[in-house]
């Protein structure tokens, strides 16, 4: 059966292979303090225009986002995220597990917003309560939608006024910036973020991310806090060498428009047949509702993953299209959709 369970379900891009077989026989300096590893990390650095930017390798997103956020707030501080972000839902507590609060807000759009800021700030106002410091999202979102270049600058804006530190959440930053209802660039999320990471595992990469550091105050002794949470990885020259292929030719962008134009096909098909979504989709995850009937059938026939029922008789799906899809796969689902309605 296909799979449209995740978008990590097969190994690796080729081009990203071919830049790890091409290493073999070569020999390195450990835990990320070669020059391999610093090239691709300048590279990096030229590519979303902050050359001041600090940039490490990590093999994974909670690893990555629990060491980022552990290391920036103090112990009395907390973490503000929407009730749906990843970091509330799907990483078994990890900040928590630092000593860190995560505030979560309800959100519908799977987007958090300046009144949400505010709202957390207001019920935060003094040392009796855990301090909100680091405001946590993510594009694209855990529902699939994506911020506009305005959302973003509204939440730069908020958290200056209240001394806030921004940080993106990149796990699928591809898909979300390749969206065609994205304006933003990553050029702009480096100069509106304090930190983000560009993740790699979802989009092409065997295992890896990058996590980019632009706030000069955060840059201090981060790569104490890599080692003391298990992150710092002695063949790090392996996790560059995925960037180093993902950030050759702009590939990372095209794998991004590729798999949200494999999703499009997706949401068109469901819309002619008069289906409706969980959140309107924008990058490659679609939650479509469906009659129940229709959601067994097709869990039968493909590697799905059933969200929630959202109302009495009917299943929330969620497709994920990946790098691997191919035009065929598209093709054969819609072909076998058709014939179930």
């Amino acid at each position: 059966m296909y799979s449209f369970q995740n978008d990590y379900n097969e190994i690796a891009h080729t081009a990203v292979m071919k830049a790890l077989n091409d290493l073999a026989g070569k020999r390195f300096g450990g835990y990320g303090t070669d020059k391999y590893t610093e090239q691709v990390a300048d590279k990096i650095k030229l590519r979303i225009g902050r050359t001041d930017s600090d940039v490490h390798f990590f093999n994974g997103g909670t690893i990555t986002n629990l060491t980022a956020i552990s290391h920036v707030l103090r112990p009395h501080q907390a973490a503000i995220a929407v009730d749906s972000g990843h970091i509330a839902t799907h990483e078994t507590g990890a900040i928590e597990a630092t000593g860190h609060k995560v505030v979560t807000v309800k959100s519908e759009s799977g987007k958090l917003e300046p009144k949400h800021i505010q709202a957390v700030l207001a019920e935060h106002p003094d040392e009796h309560s855990v301090q909100p410091k680091l405001v946590y999202i993510s594009n694209s979102t855990e529902i699939g939608t994506v911020y506009r270049k305005h959302e973003l600058q509204a939440l730069r804006t908020e958290c200056d006024k209240y001394g806030l530190l921004l940080f993106m959440d990149g796990a699928r930053l591809a898909s979300g910036l390749m969206s065609k209802n994205s304006d933003l660039t990553i050029e702009e999320i480096a100069k509106l973020t304090d930190m983000f990471y560009i993740g790699g595992t979802k989009i092409g990469a065997f295992s890896a991310e990058a996590l980019v550091i632009l706030n000069p105050v955060l840059k201090s002794d981060f790569r104490y806090s890599i080692k003391q949470k298990g992150g710092l990885q002695a063949k790090g020259w392996l996790l560059a060498a995925q960037f180093d292929a993902l950030f050759t030719e702009d590939l990372y962008f095209q794998l991004g428009a590729h798999i949200n134009d494999m999703a499009a096909q997706l949401v068109r098909l469901f819309e002619q047949n008069g289906f409706t979504f969980l959140a309107q989709p924008e990058s490659n995850q679609v939650f479509v509702i469906l009659p129940n009937s229709l959601a067994t059938q097709l869990m039968s026939q493909y590697v799905l993953h059933k969200i929630c029922e959202p109302e009495e008789g009917q299943s929330c799906l969620r497709l994920c299209t990946s790098w691997s899809t191919t035009q065929q796969d598209v093709d054969k689902f819609i072909t076998e959709f058709n014939v179930l309605v």
